[in-house]
This record gives structure tokens, sequence and C-alpha cells, in this order.
């Protein structure tokens, strides 16, 4: 049973499930379990059956499709308040993860277990809309990524990724390479070539956007 705190935390995150009777959501969260997960830890996995809906309180999942070389393309982000589709569509269709979630920092999520997810899709239209619409926002985002990484080159993804971005950017250039599913070294070369350019400054794990705006001309090419 969540505290009065948690429950309190995961009503502002998920409204959907405030509109639940007193003594239904008292029954549904008596099942819901709180779990710490420290930053990098793989939450799900490809192959894996779902074991049930997660909805995070703190942090963030990356969700990442592998290729057998070890390339890794990101699909998406879960922050707190939204839904995981690949999780949605599991535990809708019974069938297993086709991707990797991983923990992106330390977070903290309820795990809803399945026949609840069940249960309130099928008997509470606030739940049911709430998923639905998330599925709607989150394709919209992946047929995006899919036409980026069909029609643009990658170094205009690169510029546009780094506009999208608070400068200065605190990262890798391997985390920028599995973001845009690339190999660090090319993505290493574009980002020197963009210094060259003065479009940015680059430091150890730091990038400086110092020409937005020519970044940005140059990825709406």
């Amino acid at each position: 049973m969540l505290s009065g705190d948690l429950r309190t935390r995961l009503l502002q995150h998920y409204p959907a499930l405030a509109g639940l009777p007193v003594a239904e959501l008292d029954a549904l969260l008596a099942k819901a379990a709180l779990m710490p997960i420290p930053a990098g830890a793989i939450i799900f996995d490809e192959n894996q059956p779902c074991q049930g809906f997660p909805m995070l309180l703190s942090g963030s999942i990356r969700v990442i499709k592998s290729s057998p070389n070890g390339r890794e393309l990101q699909l998406y982000r879960v922050s707190p308040g939204e839904s995981c589709i690949l999780t949605s569509s599991c535990l809708l269709g019974h069938t297993r993860y086709q991707a990797r979630g991983i923990a992106e920092q330390a977070l903290e999520m309820v795990l809803l277990p399945a026949p609840s997810f069940h249960t309130l899709l099928g008997e509470h239209a606030s739940f049911r809309n709430y998923v639905f619409h998330l599925f709607s926002d989150r394709l919209t985002d992946l047929m995006q990524l899919v036409s980026a990484v069909a029609f643009q080159k990658l170094d205009q993804r690169l510029a546009a990724l780094l506009i999208a971005k608070p400068s200065p950017l605190h990262t890798t250039h391997q985390a920028l390479a599995d973001e845009l599913g690339s190999a660090r070294e090319m993505v290493s070369r574009l980002l020197k070539g963009f210094a060259e350019q003065g479009w940015v400054k680059l430091a150890r794990e730091q990038i400086e956007v110092t020409d937005a705006a020519a970044l940005k001309r140059f990825a709406e090419l």
C-alpha cells in the first residue's frame, strides 16, 4: 500500500486516476508497488514479457532499439506523468517487448499489475482516454523520427538536436550518437566541423551552441 505522500504524488502526475471511486482507488493502490531504480538499470529488455504498467514519479526512461552490431536508436523518453506506449502495446497485445528501457537517471516508479491495467482500461473512460491520447502523441513523435532518419542527413539531424537542447549541453559524443542512432566517430567528426564553422564550442563532455541561427538554417536545408 502506498503512503499518503506517494499517493498524492501519483495522483498529481496521473490525474486520470483521481476520478476513480475512493474504494476502487484504494483497492488499486493496495496492489501497486513503489520501485526505486538506479541510473543505468535496464527496466525491460527485448523479448521479455511485460510485467505491468509503469507510472513514473521521478526520473526518466530511455526507450531504445538495438541492432546486432551494437548500434542504438533512441525511440523516445518517458517522464513522470507519461506512459510507455511500448508497454501499453505489449499489455494490450499480450506480446513481448521489442525494445529496451533504461533508467536515464535514478527514478521512482509505481508498477501497476497487468490485471489492474486491463480493468482500468475497460471500465474507466478517463484512464482509457489518457492511454490512447499518449499513444497518439507518441506515434506522431515516432513518425517524425522515422521521417528524419529516412530523409534527413545525419549532420542536419545533429544540428536540429543541438538547437533543441539547452546550451551549454553537458553530454558525451557517444550519448548524442546513441540518440541519433549513429556511431560516435561520425558524430565527433560532425561536431568538429560545426566548431570550425563557429557554430559550437567543444569542451570535455560539454557543447556550447554559439550560433543557433546558423545551426537552425543548416538543419532546415
